[in-house]
């Protein structure tokens, strides 16, 4: 009971309600709060900490960022939804907030998609910076293991050089990605292979446009940290994988280079496997194995996922 007094508590003001419509929606900086909410930072932020305090909010700490998000647990989680249910839904402040809130999101994907459209090109050469690619490539494929794959999904394809490389050991393989400037490289770069059992094109990764089940495994490649909401992406995933199907998400460990935020749209600065599982809990998967590639300055992480216990969701 006193959990439950002390979040509804929490929850009874209305720049604190506010906040948690908007969190609703996905995980969002102070900064973003601010702009949103037409309140200054330490004011926001001081709801925000009595949110944490009482379990209905998580804090996580990147960088000199902190994103904020719902908390997961069972109270907290229905007595959100509870609370967003009884609101109206012709709020105007809330229905404000919430135009706000996208027009944010589309400064988000203008950000990302201006930094694609410049680096479309060379990002291959890009990401070689950070750690050798070759390497990267090759953990992959002993991951992935012997066992036959079928059909594979991409996502986020980029120049589609995931789908080179597993051609081989595929069936079918399709990539997506929001970028057109990225598509045509990745097209090229296809059709310049000879592969034509593999395909691209514009999907957005938190609405794939497929229906349930119909990939053997599908594979994130240094995109989780542009996602706005990874863990929903990795969910809508894990909705297209059949029984049996597996799960591959290269990306960064945590890691404190804020310039790839600044100067390359990065969103998230790295992953901890704890996170990660969570992802994967979350889409009815688990955590089988996880490689580590460590670099100068940067770790690469790769975590295999497999259906929890096997069985079919």
């Amino acid at each position: 009971m006193d959990a439950l007094l002390t979040a509804l508590k929490a929850a009874a003001e209305p720049t604190r309600l506010r906040i948690l419509a908007l969190l609703r929606r996905g995980e969002l900086a102070v900064s973003e709060l601010t702009q949103i909410l037409g309140q200054s930072q330490p004011r926001v932020s001081r709801h925000l900490k009595l949110l944490c305090d009482a379990g209905l909010v998580d804090r996580l700490r990147e960088g000199t960022w902190a994103f904020y998000r719902l908390h997961e647990g069972r109270l907290s989680a229905r007595l959100v939804n509870t609370i967003m249910m009884l609101l109206e839904n012709e709020d105007k402040t809330l229905l404000r907030d919430s135009a706000r809130l996208d027009e944010v999101k589309q400064a988000r994907t203008a950000t990302a998609a201006d930094y694609f459209r410049r680096v479309a090109a060379t990002w291959d050469q890009i990401r070689s910076l950070y750690i050798a690619e070759e390497e990267v490539e090759r953990a992959m494929l002993e991951l992935a293991g012997a066992r036959p794959i079928g059909t594979l999904l991409d996502i986020g394809t980029g120049t589609g050089r995931i789908l080179e490389l597993f051609a081989p050991h595929i069936t079918r393989g399709v990539g997506i990605d929001l970028s057109h400037d990225m598509l045509s490289v990745a097209r090229a770069n296809l059709d310049r292979a000879g592969i034509d059992h593999c395909h691209v094109r514009q999907g957005d990764m938190y609405h794939p446009d497929f229906p349930a089940g119909s990939f053997d495994m599908a594979i994130f490649h240094q995109v989780l940290h542009f996602a706005d909401d990874p863990g929903r992406a990795v969910i809508e995933a894990a909705r297209l994988l059949a029984p049996g199907g597996r799960m591959i998400i290269a990306d960064f460990a945590p890691h404190t280079l804020e310039f790839l935020r600044s100067e390359h749209a990065h969103r998230r600065l790295g992953f901890s496997d704890d996170e990660v599982a969570g992802w994967l809990r979350g889409a009815g998967l688990a955590l089988a194995q996880t490689k580590r590639l460590k670099g100068s300055e940067l770790t690469v992480c790769l975590w295999l996922a497999e259906e929890q216990d096997g069985r079919a969701r």
